[in-house]
């Protein structure tokens, strides 16, 4: 299991997902790398919570503090 997450996580890199958080928050931007523990490094992050965006640029996001991953649909 942890081999598929890696590979789809490895064929989502510079492209954008879509992050939900523990505090509620809906964050989106371009993957840049992560790791075992599902730290993430977005580059261009946007806030997109309670339909307003704020723009956060790059960002290192702990791996426990996301509930789910929106991953772009295979362009194949």
């Amino acid at each position: 299991m942890a081999d598929e997450i890696s590979t789809l996580m490895s064929n989502s890199k510079d492209k954008v997902i879509l992050l939900r958080l523990r505090n509620n928050k809906t964050i989106k931007g371009n993957l840049q790398d992560f790791d075992i523990h599902m730290n993430l490094t977005l580059k261009d992050a946007e806030d997109i919570s309670d339909g307003k965006t704020a723009a956060l640029g790059t960002v290192l996001l702990r791996g426990d503090n996301i509930l789910a991953v929106s991953l772009p649909e295979d362009e194949s």
